[in-house]
């Protein structure tokens, strides 16, 4: 059986890759070069040309065959340009969800096919099990053994046909067990640094990078006041479930103007840098968006109430489900665990499907609930299904 290893030039696909060739798998490697321009990229934020190189330093350590793929040109249409597009909109996408949808389990799945490979496998800290359903085999997406590390949320958007062929070698151990494999095996990616900002871009200067497409131009900071929320916390109790989901509503005339901008698209619901006001006794944060009158509207301290709410919605043509056979019907309700963001701990919700879509109403008040962003869903550690939040 031949396993394409997606080698990246980290640890995590390194050990992937040793661990499959241990078991006695045949495995090769197949590199992504997925970026080219470097435009807002922060210096020294392991630029691809490095990846290549020491992904096929692991490759030659491991004895197994080292290919290429160029996926640029898809990569900017599938990912980046939908990035552009989400932030002129004033929404804040996930381009790591996208990539693993569209490129990684998509368009590099079907390359490693035509190397004659089986699977594909990654370094995700996640796992996946199978069982028979009415005679067909069903698979399910579930949570790394190192719950520091799982990145089953980055893989919510995968579907039954991608997971058939989906495999996770380093699900079922921890980051330190990883890190111990590639020292002892002196892999060249033992002591190398985990990748951090945008997937296969790297850490940038976000406003840098966005004026690649989206201009700059200046706006208004309008600071929010508490008392302009009128007990609206208090009242959570009385409100609809539609009620409860709607982003609170900002106009110009909301507070006082405190300062200028360069772009309200630039930024994103909980942001603390980048607004450049200082002389305040808690940090001011973003609380909304406006891009139509290109308006910020900021608040003053972690728990200001504009950075909170109870619920949030998913239209229906958002919706997705890892396993079909568990899609919640028109007026049903369940409870599960949900998570909003990669690394947040799961929160107790009343998922609630109605004809235009899906509510979650959570138990505890959320902090910086993000339109564009990726709501995900748990039943225990088996990632049910997620969808992109409407608002």
């Amino acid at each position: 059986m031949r396993i394409a290893v997606g080698l990246s030039g980290g640890v995590d696909s390194s050990v992937a890759a040793y661990i499959l060739k241990k078991q006695g798998y045949d495995v090769i490697a197949v590199f992504m070069q997925n970026w080219h321009d470097t435009t807002g990229t922060l210096h020294g934020d392991c630029p691809w040309k490095d990846d290549l190189d020491i992904a096929r330093l692991v490759a030659k350590k491991l004895d197994i065959p080292f290919f290429t793929v160029d996926l640029s040109e898809i990569y900017k249409k599938r990912v980046v340009d939908y990035m552009f597009s989400e932030y002129e909109k004033g929404r804040t996408p996930n381009p790591d969800v996208l990539c693993n949808r569209e490129i990684k389990f998509d368009v590099f799945l079907n390359e490693s096919l035509k190397l004659g490979a089986d699977f594909v496998a990654t370094g995700h800290y996640c796992r996946k099990s199978e069982k028979i359903i009415d005679g067909k085999i069903v698979y399910s997406l579930l949570a790394g053994v190192d719950t520091n590390k799982d990145q089953s949320y980055f893989l919510c958007q995968l579907s039954q046909q991608q997971l058939e062929k989906a495999l996770f070698p380093v699900g079922d151990i921890t980051k330190p067990e990883v890190r111990r494999i590639a020292a002892e095996q002196n892999l060249p990616t033992a002591e190398r640094k985990d990748s951090q900002g945008i997937c296969f871009v790297g850490k940038v200067d976000l406003p840098v990078f966005l004026q690649q497409q989206l201009s700059a131009k200046q706006g208004n900071i309008v600071e929010v006041l508490p008392d302009y929320y009128e007990k609206s916390h208090q009242n959570a109790n009385d409100k609809t479930i539609e009620q409860l989901a709607k982003p609170y509503i900002y106009r110009p005339n909301s507070g006082k103007k405190i300062g200028t901008h360069n772009g309200a698209h630039f930024f994103t619901i909980g942001q603390r840098k980048g607004i450049n006001i200082g002389g305040r006794i808690e940090p001011l944060f973003v609380i909304g968006i406006d891009v139509v009158t290109n308006t910020l509207y900021v608040g003053e301290g972690f728990n200001h109430q504009g950075l909170f709410r109870k619920a949030l919605f998913i239209c229906s043509s958002e919706i997705h489900y890892v396993r079909n056979d568990l899609a919640m019907q028109t007026g049903e309700e369940r409870d599960y665990l949900v998570r909003i963001r990669y690394r947040q701990p799961l929160q107790k919700a009343k998922l609630v499907k109605k004809e235009n879509g899906l509510y979650i109403v959570f138990d505890e008040f959320q902090r910086g609930i993000t339109s564009g962003q990726f709501a995900a869903w748990y039943d225990d550690e088996e990632l049910i299904g997620s969808g992109v939040i409407s608002e």
